[in-house]
């Protein structure tokens, strides 16, 4: 595990009481909030505690010392509600009436300069999502069913992928312990030989469609034909369901192979997010997980709660892709 930081009580409690001066909805006005947050920073108002471990994360991942880092003790609201997780978005949009901890994710956001992103198909193109199981997709492979999750990026069919994930620990029962894993792109292709890396660099190989997208779109199936490795080591992939095109040369599934070998000897992180922990890590430049250690309430399990967010790697990356901006809302794009 990485530990960024853990902030004393006091931090926290000095950090929530600047937050709680944010008054926009973070849900029926992003654009209002996020520059909220924004002048917050503009007017040198953020705890030095935070402007110290931001500023570290945000030169660790420019440097490539670590792509994956926690914060303990973070602001959260007051009243964390237990959500109906019939339709959990709805019971949220009812019972959550103050944005403690939707400000401190946009407020991270800001402060590690990887600008949020969401998609207009999903969850109302809110910024902030909520990852919990929701009962329609019980024993799916979804971030929203009650099970484990193999190793993947988010949204790795779609044309445009999050750099950076941000998770924010609401409700994790202390008494089921859930982990979360995180292997770095550069760990896995120093696992393959030339002759993989090259393989595994072209696009032999695609990926099908989320069970939610899929709900969402009909029409979403497949993705495009893609590499699972691209640019310096960023990877594209998710385990158990990318595969190998019909027309692919036999050694795209050798070097698939490889991969998935690599994928289980190759040294990762794990982390049990708890209540009030953030842990954040690349999205493209690694693959994550979610693993069962210990349940021991199988229903209690399924109400832990993350309040999750994505984000581009830097103002420059999300001005690419100005032109997907849905309704005007910058970082909102379409599948």
């Amino acid at each position: 595990m990485l530990l960024s930081h853990a902030f004393t009580d006091a931090e926290r409690d000095e950090l929530s009481a600047l937050l709680r001066t944010v008054g926009a909805h973070p849900y029926r006005d992003p654009i209002a909030f996020s520059g909220e947050v924004a002048g917050l920073v503009r007017r040198e108002e953020v705890p030095s505690a935070l402007i110290e471990v931001t500023d570290r994360i945000r030169k660790e991942r420019e440097t490539g010392a670590a792509f994956a880092h926690a914060l303990r003790n973070c602001p959260l609201d007051e009243n964390i509600p237990l959500l109906d997780q019939r339709d959990p978005l709805a019971d949220k949009y009812a019972k959550k009436t103050t944005f403690v901890a939707e400000s401190f994710l946009q407020l991270f956001g800001h402060l590690v300069g990887t600008p949020l992103l969401s998609y207009g198909s999903r969850f109302n193109g809110d910024f902030f999502i909520d990852v919990i199981a929701i009962d329609r997709y019980r024993g799916k492979q979804t971030g929203y069913s009650d099970g484990e999750l193999a190793f993947h990026n988010d949204r790795t069919a779609h044309p445009v992928r999050a750099d950076y994930i941000t998770l924010l620990g609401m409700r994790c029962p202390e008494e089921d312990i859930t982990y979360t894993g995180f292997v770095s792109g550069p760990d896995l292709l120093a696992a393959l030989t030339e002759r993989e890396r090259h393989t595994l660099r072209q696009p032999y190989f695609y990926t099908p469609f989320d069970v939610l997208s899929r709900d969402r779109n009909n029409a979403l199936t497949v993705s495009d034909n893609h590499a699972v490795f691209y640019g310096e080591h960023s990877v594209r992939y998710v385990d158990t369901h990318t595969t190998v095109t019909e027309d692919a040369p036999p050694e795209a599934k050798d070097a698939l192979i490889a991969l998935k070998n690599a994928l289980v000897r190759t040294e990762k992180v794990r982390h049990r997010i708890r209540t009030g922990d953030l842990f954040t890590f690349a999205n493209q430049d690694g693959l994550h997980s979610r693993e069962h250690v210990e349940i021991n309430d199988p229903e209690r399990a399924r109400t832990r709660w993350l309040l999750k967010t994505y984000g581009f790697r830097d103002q420059a990356t999300a001005d690419r892709f100005a032109d997907r901006w849905l309704e005007g809302v910058p970082g909102r794009v379409g599948d």
